[in-house]
């Protein structure tokens, strides 16, 4: 069975590494950043399945766009509020503001396609002016 259908207690660096198809080396800048915080069991490493939990969000925020800063934010309201009030609140401000730089990025993307064409245009009547 898949990890995601049944979870172990403890999992190591190397069993997450491969789960999320990340570096040994990213899930431990995560834990230098404080974002994960496995015990130790003299030089290894135990990771509980709140960690795996947590870097399974820092991975999904990456890819929403949060930085490392807004998802430690979150964990910390969450530690915090177990009724996660605040870190709901908190969210919806994060998404917003999130789909607010993306629509701006979109809108800066649609000016700079507009340029482009026109740019293109531009030379392909003067590669047609010059043929003639």
């Amino acid at each position: 069975m898949s990890a995601s259908l049944n979870p172990q207690s403890t999992y190591s660096i190397s069993d997450l590494s491969k789960e999320f198809d990340i570096t040994t080396r990213s899930i431990r800048f995560y834990e230098d950043q404080g974002l994960i915080k496995p015990k130790r069991r003299g030089q290894t490493r135990i990771y509980s399945l709140k960690d795996r939990v947590r870097l399974k969000l820092i991975l999904r925020g990456k890819r929403l766009g949060f930085s490392l800063a807004e998802t430690r934010r979150l964990f910390e309201l969450y530690d915090a509020d177990k009724s996660s009030t605040s870190q709901l609140h908190t969210m919806l401000e994060l998404v917003e503001d999130k789909k607010a730089s993306l629509q701006q990025q979109m809108d800066d993307i649609k000016v700079v396609l507009m340029e482009l064409n026109s740019a293109e245009q531009q030379c392909k009547s003067a590669l047609e002016e010059s043929v003639k």
